[in-house]
Order: structure tokens, then C-alpha cells, then sequence
């Protein structure tokens, strides 16, 4: 039986100090308003969030593909990132109309431009479904049916939420299975861009920048939702405050943290430090390379790959950064001993025997998974490069899927998620150049072919295998899309549709690439079942003990749920004898000009700038909030409840927060509203916009 989220599986021993701490809005509840008082919010708890009717300022906080956002009308206007609405700019754009370099404003609402993949979900209810999940499990089930089990619970607790039209409900673990929740979702479809700075704002400074203080970006951007055709409504929205903070000024940051890993063993992060941020570094830099020379060749090509490419540099950025970070931080000897730690208080505790045993397994499980640890990171990233591999990949696995009852598919293939794969077809067509694909394709197949002889992929052998240099696989390759259909949208979606038997009699031949390579990741999947119901066994007996020993609140690793930090407006040094200062203003904005991407501010700044006293507009501020990725777009509000500024980064010396919080660099940067508010109404003249943006709740 589903119950609400009243109590979570942490001890409330002793009250906890921000900054550190990505926090569930019923952990927010069970530290009380005290706790919360001394964070500097004033505000009523209730207001923040309240349980009995699950509502509150918290609720403002939407979910985005891939992002956080919230809502700042009554007309359902929402701010985010314009790093966040890239695909909605390049749905819209063209060589001769491209939106994404050149920014967007829409004079009325007539002007607004429909996106047909965005989504937007408002959060409605939060609900522990713990004891759903154990009532369900088995007797002594083996590790696979331990996670077939709890995938059985997850799609019968969504599919029973989302009986209500227009719902979108998910299913979130925490430490590894100590509990679970369902959120329940408001799920909008029909989103419109109606201002998105130039490229040359909302990235300024571009990777040179990134993860980098001091910054000067414009990382904003406003789309409005609407329902049924006029502007939604919705319950709470934050005004923006033009009195905007200063140093030492509480705030708070909500949204949806995707993943962070202080809950792993130190070998777990070991495996990170050596094996995946290299490997995610190296192939994210080779293909950057790529569309970044394709792109200087062809306006096409760099309208295609604009949304893959922030995100391969984000990718590349940020695997340097954690490296870096988990060096200088010695995060995982200060995990290791941390580890030791524990192990030494369990031991004394009989009632905590067994978590002896599960850090012993979840060691182990990790020597297990190297065995074959590269194969299995470039069949992963097979779909992620190349559509010309990808595509054939998600057709196979949708066919292969529709042949089961829906409750017992792969979960992203079932009858809930067809409207959103459907969609993928014509905004991947947007994103697709031929000569960058081939080269992806290229650089896939390369790496492939020199994995080591016991971790070879049969299926790309089996095609490419007895080819002897670059020359005779580009050959290859190009033989191989010539006489395709994938890369032809109206083809595709016919693919889509099909069965496995009608799709081998069509003898395609990245289809039957796609179907080898399928082959190949459904033992992957198959492994990593068993891997994960080992975990789910192992991982809440190790993390009962690491919270009984911190006898404080620990806040679970993030993992795409809402969650809020508390903090405050406050610099930091990097390193010795330096000292940041917490904002950055226009005028460094213009010191930084130069006239040369990624420092070449739009004229029609610089000209409004010089005609006036514009040096100290508020551009960009710096919090010691708890983030990390899915952050992007969460609001940061002040004590009062209105909206100050927009998250977009971390500094680069925060990048390695993801595995521990260090008080001393945890500085997360957002885009001061000031500076959106200065742009609208000193550059664009959108006064009626800026009335909507700071008109007071009712």
C-alpha cells in the first residue's frame, strides 16, 4: 500500500548545518523550522513545503529534459538555462534564421515559438513506497530476482499513478535501495519559447570559461507553458527581485540533481578516477574535434551538432575537472579512511554485522566488473555518437521489446514512453550531418577494433574485422549507409513500428548491425541485472551503518528527485594568496570583450553600455549550494521566497563535489536576475515582459 512520505530511513540525532546537503523536501519537514531559521530562511516551513496538503514554494521547482526550471508568472512563464533550451533554438533555426547564435524574443504571444519535444513536469505528490517494494520481493530471492522484483513494483506503482490523464509519475532508490519513492508529475507538453538571449550572452566566455570563476554568462532563458491551449496556471511562481543579494545573503537552490557518488566505497570511486573519466574525456575530445571541424566547414553541420557538441564539451570539461579534483581533494583516501571508519564502529555493533559483509561484496562486485569494463563502456556509448548506429539500435530495441506484454518490457520501451521515442524522430533528423556522422561512426569502429582480443564485440568483427586500414573501413562505412534506409526520416519511422522478423527481411545492413549489436547489449543488461540486485541487497546495509556512525542527518546521494540546499552568498580561494569575490558585474563582462568568440559581446550591449552608466549590473554570483548536474536551471531563491538568480555551473575547483563536499571551494554560480531584467528592459525594449517577470503573488 502506498503511503505519504512522512518519515525517511535517516537519524535525526543532532541538527545539521548547511551548506552541504542536497536535502528531500520531507527531510527539509524532519529537520524542523529551527534548522531551517538558521539557514536564514524565515519563512513558515509550511510554506516551504507541506505534507498533509503536498504543497509549497518547493513544488516550483519543474523538472526539464535533462534540467531544472521554474516558474516566475501566473501565465505560466518558466526561466531556465539557455544551455537547457538549445534544442528548442535549434529546432527553430536555419543558415539563414539561426536562433541559437542569434537569440530570440517574441514581440507577442502570436510570435512565441511551439517546441515538439519539449516537456515540462510539475511536481504534484511525493510518496514513500518502501514497503510496496519489500512486501513485493520474494523469499530469498538470487540477485537477479531481487532486481526483477523491484523493477516488477516500479512499473506497477508508475502504470497504477499514471492512470490519471496527463500524469507522469517515476520511481527513484535511495542509498541503494534503503527506501524508495514515487513522485507524482503534472506532465505539459505544449512549451514555447519566448526569449533566448544570442549565444554570445548565454554562453559568453564558452569552454574557456566553463566550470571557471569569475564568470559573465547570460545563461537564461523563458519559455511559457501552456494546457489546453491557453497559458497554464500554476499554483506557485517566484517573483524576481530586483533588490537581488549580496555577500552573506541566505539563499536556496532547488531542483532535480541527477547523480553524485559520496555513497560509494572508495574502490567504487577508484573505478571512476581510473577507468571512466579517462576514457569519457578521450572519446568525448576526439569527437568534439570532429563536429567542431565539420562545423567550421559546413553552417548545416554546426546547426546539427550545436546541442551534441555543448554537451561533449560539458563532458570532456568536467572529466578533467573530476580528475583534478579527486586528486587535489585525495577524495578517495579520505573516502578509504572514512570506509575504515565504519567498519570500525559496525564491528562493535552486532546489529550492524552485516554490513562487514556488504562492503566485502560491494568490493568484490567491482573487481567483477572491470573484467570486461572496457567492452562494456564503448557498447554504451555505441548509441551516444553516430546516428547511423544509434538509430538502428533504439528501432531494434523498440521492436524486440513490443513483442512482450508491457508490464514485463525494458523499462524507456514501454507503452508510457512511445509518444516520447516517436517524437526523437524529426528533432534527431535536425541533428543529423552526414560527414560528422561518418566520422563518428569511424572513430567508434576504430576503437572498437583495438579493444583487447577477450573483450572484442563479435558484431563489429564480424563486419569490419578483416578490413586492414582506415581507408577500407571508410570504404566500408560508406557502403554501408549508401544502401540504408535509417538515416531516411520517413523510412525510419516505418522501421520503428515493425516487427524483428520484418526488419531482418529487409536486409538492411546497419539494421542487421543494430540487431548484432543488440544482441550484445542484452547480455550486457542481463549482467548488470543481477550486478544491481546484488547492490540493492548490499548497498542499504553498508549506509545504515555509515549513518548510524555519523548520528547526524546524511542527505542521499542525488538521483533526479527534488531536493533543496541551503546557503549563502559567499566567495572563496582557490588557492593561496588568491581571494574571489562572490559577483561579477557588466563591466567585467566588457574587460573581457574582445571582439572574438567566445569574448564577443553583441553590438547592441556595447552600445547601450557606452551610452550610460551600466558598469555595475549584477551579471553573475557565486552560493556554497550543494549541486551538481540536473541543477542547471534550478532556482536560487533569497529568505523571502523570490527568485534572485538561475544555477548554471560550478567552480572548477567544486567540479569533484560529486564525490565529497569541501566547504572551503563548494561554490555553485548562477546568472544574477538583474542582469536578465537589464537586458530586457536597457537591450530588447520588453517592458510588458519585465512587468509579468516582477509582478508580486496573489
Amino acid at each position: 500500500m502506498i503511503r505519504s512520505l512522512t518519515l525517511l530511513a535517516v537519524v535525526v540525532a543532532q541538527v545539521a548545518l548547511a551548506a552541504e546537503g542536497k536535502w528531500t523536501p520531507q527531510q527539509v519537514l524532519q529537520l524542523g523550522p529551527a534548522w531551517v531559521k538558521q539557514q536564514g530562511f524565515a519563512l513558515p516551513l509550511a510554506k516551504l513545503w507541506d505534507e498533509k496538503t503536498q504543497t509549497g514554494l518547493l513544488g516550483n521547482a519543474v523538472q526539464l529534459p535533462g534540467c531544472s526550471g521554474s516558474f516566475v508568472s501566473k501565465d505560466g512563464l518558466l526561466i531556465t538555462n539557455h544551455h537547457c533550451v538549445v534544442g528548442i533554438l535549434q529546432e527553430h533555426s536555419t543558415p539563414q534564421q539561426n536562433l541559437g547564435k542569434d537569440g530570440f524574443l517574441a514581440k507577442t504571444a502570436a510570435d512565441e515559438k511551439q517546441s515538439k519535444a519539449f516537456r515540462i513536469q510539475v511536481p504534484r505528490r511525493f510518496l514513500d513506497v518502501t514497503k510496496d517494494v519489500l512486501d513485493a520481493m520474494p523469499p530469498n530471492p538470487d540477485d537477479l530476482a531481487r532486481f526483477k522484483s523491484v523493477e516488477a513494483t516500479q512499473k506497477k506503482l508508475v502504470a497504477d499513478c499514471e492512470k490519471q490523464p496527463g500524469t507522469r509519475c517515476t520511481f527513484a532508490a535511495f542509498d541503494g535501495g534503503l527506501f524508495f519513492t514515487l513522485t507524482e508529475f503534472a506532465e505539459l507538453t505544449d512549451v514555447r519559447l519566448v526569449y533566448a538571449p544570442p549565444a554570445a550572452v548565454g554562453d559568453f566566455g564558452g569552454e574557456v570559461d566553463n566550470w571557471m570563476w569569475p564568470r559573465h554568462s547570460g545563461d537564461f532563458s523563458l519559455v511559457r507553458v501552456y494546457q489546453d491551449g491557453k497559458p497554464y496556471q500554476p499554483k506557485y511562481f517566484f517573483p524576481l527581485s530586483r533588490e537581488g543579494v549580496k555577500e552573506g545573503d541566505a539563499v536556496a537552490i532547488l531542483g532535480y540533481p541527477g547523480t553524485s557518488f559520496r555513497a560509494q566505497l572508495a574502490d567504487e570511486m577508484v573505478e571512476r578516477q581510473q577507468r571512466w573519466f579517462p576514457a569519457l574525456q578521450s572519446l568525448a575530445a576526439e569527437w568534439v574535434a570532429i563536429m567542431e571541424e565539420e562545423g567550421k566547414k559546413s553552417p548545416e553541420a554546426a546547426i546539427a551538432t550545436a546541442d551534441d557538441l555543448r554537451g561533449l564539451l560539458n563532458a570532456r570539461k568536467n572529466s578533467e575537472g573530476q580528475l583534478a579534483g579527486l586528486a587535489r581533494g585525495r577524495i578517495v583516501e579520505k573516502q578509504r579512511a572514512a570506509d575504515e571508519k565504519v567498519k570500525a564502529f559496525a564491528a562493535k555493533k552486532p546489529e550492524l554485522a552485516s554490513a562487514l559483509e556488504a562492503h566485502a561484496g560491494l568490493t568484490q562486485l567491482m573487481v567483477e566488473r572491470t573484467q570486461s569494463w572496457d567492452h562494456d563502456f564503448l557498447l554504451d556509448m555505441a548509441g551516444r555518437g553516430a546516428r547511423a548506429v544509434g538509430w538502428p539500435l533504439l528501432i531494434v530495441r523498440r521492436s524486440v521489446e513490443a513483442q512482450r506484454p508491457d508490464a514485463e518490457r525494458e523499462p524507456g520501451f514501454q507503452e508510457r514512453d512511445l509518444a516520447r521515442l516517436r517524437e526523437r524522430h524529426e528533432r534527431d533528423q535536425k541533428r543529423y550531418s552526414a560527414a560528422v556522422d561518418r566520422r563518428l561512426f569511424l572513430s567508434w569502429v576504430k576503437r572498437a577494433l583495438a579493444l583487447p582480443k577477450d573483450q572484442r564485440s563479435a558484431a563489429v568483427d564480424a563486419v569490419f574485422g578483416q578490413l586492414k586500414d582506415d581507408a577500407a573501413i571508410v570504404k566500408k562505412l560508406g557502403e554501408l549507409v549508401a544502401a540504408s534506409k535509417v538515416v531516411d526520416l520517413e523510412q525510419r519511422k516505418k522501421m520503428f513500428e515493425e516487427t524483428p522478423d520484418q526488419l531482418k527481411a529487409r536486409k538492411d545492413p546497419l539494421i542487421d548491425l543494430g540487431l548484432a549489436l543488440d544482441a550484445e547489449r542484452r547480455v550486457l543488461r542481463d549482467r548488470r541485472e543481477a550486478f544491481s540486485g546484488r547492490v540493492l541487497k548490499l548497498r542499504p546495509a553498508w549506509r545504515r551503518a555509515v549513518i548510524a556512525e555519523a548520528g547526524k542527518p546524511v542527505a542521499p546521494d542525488a538521483n533526479s528527485t527534488l531536493r533543496v540546499s541551503f546557503g549563502r552568498v559567499k566567495g572563496y580561494s582557490p588557492k593561496e594568496a588568491v581571494l574571489m569575490t562572490p559577483a561579477t558585474t557588466l563591466g567585467g563582462a566588457m574587460a573581457k570583450h574582445t571582439g572574438v568568440e567566445p569574448f564577443d559581446l553583441p553590438a547592441r550591449i556595447r552600445q547601450v553600455y557606452a551610452a550610460g552608466k551600466h558598469e555595475q549590473v549584477p551579471v553573475n554570483f557565486l552560493a556554497d549550494c550543494d549541486t551538481t548536474g540536473g541543477n542547471s536551471g534550478s532556482p536560487m531563491i533569497d529568505s523571502k521566497g523570490r527568485l534572485v538568480g538561475v544555477n548554471f555551473d560550478r567552480v572548477w575547483e567544486n567540479v569533484a563535489n560529486d564525490f565529497g563536499y569541501n566547504p572551503d571551494v563548494a561554490r555553485n554560480v548562477s546568472a544574477d536576475v538583474r542582469y536578465l531584467l537589464w537586458l530586457l528592459i536597457s537591450v530588447e525594449g520588453a517592458h510588458d515582459l519585465v512587468k509579468e517577470l516582477t509582478a508580486a503573488p496573489k
